[in-house]
């Protein structure tokens, strides 16, 4: 019986039988039972046993850290000058910390569910702990309510509906006497289509999804088919998204150069320490006689040891470090995207959500940005505005009239018989998906006695509103004929008109292409009449097509396809979709700033334009290039026409190009281009032996100097086909997609950056990307105030890493040279160990999350600065040689200036000698102040958090070296570092010695500051006379004159001869 019902469906493949209740075999059935996962959801990265061995394996995958796990490998095995403990401590304390970091982000992540069992009872307000199929509910008609915002933020209501033959079914006596079997498909991620089958053909209304609610229903009973991992909404999660910031890769390039430079410093050493030997004396002087075992020793396997000693000895050029205070520092600094109050929407009740830290610094370098439309630049809140029947327009709330009345009014021009409006009406009345919210145990009682429409739509409620509002829907009902079978179709003009006779169109379309033009959203309406024989094929075929496990939506298409032909166009709606609050505002902040904002929507050409004008996309003397079907189909061959267009475009461009340079004080012409998801498809899919196969490179050379691009009639794939397409051009420009649909997932995951409205057409969007924010209107701060601010703090941090390292390491390179290169440490162990820990550490963590170099509301009201950033300018060739010559330069301060200071026979009174330790502790001494002050210096925005980690950085170090030089530690063999310090800052030649190296290290840092703001404010005066004397010499002679006499007389001059030239 099972298999006559399912005719033509002999081949099952992917698909799978659940059974309900107990399954009893007879003896001569072969049965396996069929083994299902659990009901848990692992959504975590690690688990418990896979945690530690896992993360270390990604950690160790970093360069740095694989590095320093071979120094300290080789510092364990090797005689080397230095301790194991100061590499493997610092080590140690980065992974700890970021693996607490991950292993903290992934228990935030985890979730867990109890086991369910076959059949399942679920009570009102309760969440489906798996993938059920609904047998039966408490209502007598088998349905139930359920909302889904966990799963497409859609908060209305959808209805369900238990199998027909289980709705009896609904105590739990009676499920367990239930005894039956369900096919069903594999598991699919798909939350809208499925494939089931018990007694009869089941679909995605039978079907209650894992983390779906219910409402309005006291209990229901289903059955569940998918558990744990195989449920539809574990199929669609997603984890953070592995993207790489441009910063990163600076990091990456900046780690191989000093690499380079270790590797470099290593090879001098060696090389000239055996250059050194070469003199039998230095080789083995009387004091330092070498063993037997050395001697037998092979000189190339010695040479390699020394080798390797070196790079022990230099290995602290290599930022270790540096990986863990960039995950604390996006870490902590993308809270400040969430706790921004100017980000939160009293609407929604909601602001801004971080889903991914590691991209923060990348939202100050975007270079393209690509939005959708509605629900984006526009509110998606969907007002009625009119309707026309027939051709004839209807406007504005009406009044019930006879059929043969006219009124000649502003808002209802003329009436058309009265049956045609009611099937225009009953067309609105029926297709959709609206529902009226009723009251339930969590919502409490409404006083209002307005209805509240709910729908996962917002055009559909102000359809129905319109209707409702035309006074008509009320009786619209009531002339039913009793016989007649109707078929209404509702849809977007491209898809209805193909459908309808011919001569019925060009009275709607008039209509239809007007209301796209003041930038309506339009809907036809058309309608068939089914003859009962018709009706009853079809049915059949709609039952047969229902009843496929295998290509079901296609088989359904197909019947529909055949159904919707040959209709009758009744009408068309416009709706409106007012534009979001401060849209325009920020799409000419974006522009100012230097990015180029293309629109990708689906909608049509006309309605898109109007909104791209509304929006200041484009602005009046913008000329718009257009590529779409309406310019190329004028031609037979659509490829040759396209080619043409494309020739044509380029070289208007091309000549106009040159001409804004040439006169780049003048206004020059602006040009648009809009092109629609047909054309695109001839540009990216052309054909091969098509002379036109450079399609894709003229396209990209014409957006490339075009000011704004409108992509309309777009499908989801396309819009990732265009982010994709631009991604990988000559730069790699970073490129940002904004949307809130679920249609704009796909462009949201392809760009650099990817930013979810919370809008009304559900959370997918904002689930799926790596910011989230309630309004377009706030792209704007978080771009031009926090982007630029994550940029500058972060590249700051990298580059001042690498500085204070290199000046670290630097002087250790020099006193080889004076120590016969015998790989003797200049630093004792403990400040090789806490310099990058503890000593300067914290200071620039402190720098990288508060600093403003610029005010918020600056950077927010002047656009321009941020273009001062883009294209990563603080991580280039220029700035990197600028902080390694610094560094180089106060490294070699540090050295010699403490060499010069010993090279007196004693610094203190009694005649005492200093050693080596206290050389080092005075060159450490003067590294750590001159490092730490040079970011004081570099502090624009302080705080008491700001002064409480530098100068107390600065105090923790002095109380340290005393501390640990005080102290007799008996886990030492050698007590080297014993009083030294306490005895050093007894010689006031040493405290002169430090401060003195102080200054000269930091002097051309401090000249720099000085004559850059000589520069600034010589710059402010002049723009403030030269504007005065602008407008004084245009309104009168005599006042500029005397205005000029009261002026330096160098001043005077210049402002005479530029305003001369000026009024010329």
């Amino acid at each position: 019986a099972f298999c006559s019902l399912c005719a033509g469906e002999e081949k099952r493949v992917g698909t799978r039988t659940v059974f309900v209740g107990n399954h009893s075999v007879s003896g001569t059935e072969a049965y396996v039972a069929q083994r299902f996962c659990d009901n848990r959801i692992v959504s975590s990265k690690y688990t418990l046993w896979n945690f530690l061995p896992k993360n270390l394996f990604e950690q160790f995958r970093r360069i740095a850290n694989f590095y320093f796990l071979i120094i300290f490998l080789v510092q364990v095995t090797v005689d080397t000058p230095t301790s194991p403990v100061t590499s493997g401590l610092p080590l140690f304390f980065v992974i700890t910390v970021t693996a607490i970091k991950q292993g903290y982000e992934d228990w935030l992540r985890h979730r867990a569910d109890n086991e369910v069992g076959d059949v399942v009872e679920v009570q009102a307000d309760e969440t489906f702990p798996c993938d059920l199929i609904l047998l039966s509910s408490c209502t007598t008609d088998g349905t139930c309510y359920v909302t889904t915002a966990s799963l497409d933020g859609e908060s209305n209501c959808k209805i369900h509906y238990a199998v027909r033959d289980t709705i009896a079914l609904c105590t739990a006596e009676s499920i367990d006497t239930l005894r039956a079997a369900i096919e069903c498909e594999q598991p699919q991620p798909d939350l809208y289509n499925c494939v089931h089958f018990l007694f009869r053909s089941l679909g995605p209304e039978n079907l209650l999804l894992k983390g779906a609610t219910l409402k309005n229903t006291e209990k229901i009973y289903g059955v569940a088919v998918y558990t744990g991992m195989e449920t539809k909404m574990a199929l669609n999660y997603q984890g953070k998204s592995q993207k790489r910031s441009a910063v990163e890769k600076s990091i990456n390039a900046f780690l191989i150069v000093y690499l380079f430079i270790l590797l470099t410093k290593a090879a001098v050493c060696t090389t000239l320490k055996y250059v050194w030997q070469s003199t039998p004396y230095n080789d083995e002087p009387w004091y330092n006689q070498k063993t037997q075992k050395e001697r037998e020793t092979l000189k190339v396997l010695k040479m390699f040891t020394d080798f390797l000693s070196f790079m022990v000895l230099f290995n602290f050029i290599i930022p270790v470090s540096m990986y863990v205070t960039v995950e604390m520092q996006k870490f902590l600094g993308s809270f400040f995207i969430s706790w921004d109050k100017d980000f939160y929407d009293e609407e929604i009740n909601e602001g801004a959500l971080v889903n991914t830290s590691d991209l923060n610094e990348e939202l100050g370098q975007v270079d393209y940005v690509f939005t959708d439309k509605t629900g984006t630049l526009t509110e998606n809140s969907m007002e009625f505005i009119e309707c026309c029947i027939d051709g004839h327009k209807y406007k504005g709330v009406t009044q019930e009239l006879p059929s043969d009345q006219i009124k000649n009014n502003n808002h209802y021009f003329v009436t058309v018989p009265q049956n045609r409006e009611e099937l225009f009406l009953r067309a609105l009345c029926l297709c959709h998906t609206v529902e009226i919210k009723t009251n339930d145990a969590v919502d409490g009682a409404t006083e209002s006695a307005e209805l509240t429409y709910i729908s996962s739509s917002p055009d559909e409620i102000a359809l129905v509103k319109g209707a409702k509002n035309l006074k008509i829907l009320s009786q619209v009902l009531w002339f039913f004929i009793l016989g007649d079978i109707l078929l209404f179709c509702k849809g977007a003009d491209s898809a209805v008109f193909p459908r309808v006779q011919n001569h019925e169109i060009e009275l709607t379309k008039v209509h239809v292409e007007r209301n796209a033009m003041d930038g309506y959203r339009t809907l036809c309406v058309a309608f068939k009449e089914i003859a009962p024989d018709d009706y009853e094929r079809i049915n059949r075929q709609l039952i047969e097509a229902k009843m496929a496990l295998q290509d079901r939506e296609e088989k359904m298409e197909k019947v529909f396809d055949d159904i919707e032909t040959n209709m009758n166009l009744i009408g068309a709606t416009a709706v409106e979709d007012k534009l979001q609050d401060q849209a325009a505002e920020t799409i000419e902040a974006l522009h100012a700033a230097g990015l180029k904002v293309w629109v990708l929507t689906g909608d049509k050409m006309e309605t898109a334009k109007s909104t791209c004008y509304a929006c200041r996309l484009f602005q009046t003397n913008t000329e718009l290039l257009e590529l779409t079907t309406k310019t190329i189909e004028e031609s037979e061959r659509k490829e040759d026409r396209l080619h043409e267009l494309l020739i044509e475009y380029r070289k208007k461009l091309l000549h106009e190009f040159p001409k804004r340079l040439g006169l780049s004080g003048m206004k020059h012409q602006e040009y648009g281009l809009i092109i629609d998801g047909s054309t695109l498809s001839l540009i990216l899919n052309s054909s091969q032996d098509s002379s036109s196969n450079n399609y894709k490179s003229i396209f990209l050379q014409i957006c490339m100097k075009c000011t704004a691009v409108l992509c309309c009639r777009m499908a989801p794939l396309q819009k990732a086909q265009i982010v994709r397409m631009v991604k990988n051009l000559k730069g790699s420009p970073i490129t940002l997609s904004i949307g809130d649909g679920a249609n704009d997932v796909s462009m949201i995951l392809e760009s650099h950056v990817g930013i979810g409205i919370k809008g009304k057409e559900g959370r997918q969007a904002a689930r799926n990307s790596d910011y989230s924010v309630p309004k377009f209107k706030h792209l704007k701060k978080l771009l031009l105030a926090h982007g630029h601010l994550y940029y500058v703090r972060i590249a700051h941090l990298v580059q001042y890493f690498f500085y204070k390292n290199l000046c670290f390491i630097l002087p250790q390179f020099l006193y080889q040279f004076f120590c016969g290169f015998s790989q003797q440490p200049l630093y004792d162990a403990a400040y090789l160990t806490m310099y990058n820990i503890c000593f300067t550490s914290l200071p620039i963590l402190a720098y990288s999350l508060l600093e403003q170099h610029i005010n918020i509301d600056t950077l927010t009201s002047d656009p321009r600065l941020y273009m001062k950033i883009s294209g990563n300018a603080m991580l280039q060739l220029g700035p990197f040689l600028y902080w390694t010559f610094l560094a180089a330069f106060e490294g070699t301060v540090f050295f010699f200036g403490t060499y010069f200071l010993f090279q007196t026979a004693s610094l203190e009174e009694n005649g005492k000698v200093y050693g080596n330790w206290t050389f080092g502790t005075i060159v450490f001494t003067v590294l750590v102040f001159t490092v730490t002050l040079k970011l004081a210096l570099d502090t624009r925005f302080w705080t008491w958090i700001n002064h409480f980690v530098i100068w107390g950085s600065l105090a923790f170090y002095v109380f340290f070296s005393f501390f640990w030089g005080g102290i007799i530690w008996p886990f030492l063999k050698q007590q080297r570092m014993y009083f030294v310090f306490a005895q050093m800052l007894s010689s006031v030649s040493t405290w002169l010695a430090i401060i003195l190296l102080i200054f000269i290290s930091l002097f051309p840092e401090i000249l720099l500051i000085v004559l850059k703001n000589v520069r600034r404010r010589s710059a402010r005066v002049r723009t403030k006379s030269y504007s005065t004397s602008k407008a004084v010499f245009s309104g009168n002679i005599l006042s500029y004159l005397t205005y000029l006499i009261n002026l330096p007389t160098s001043l005077a001059t210049k402002l005479l001869h530029h305003d001369f030239v000026f009024a010329c």
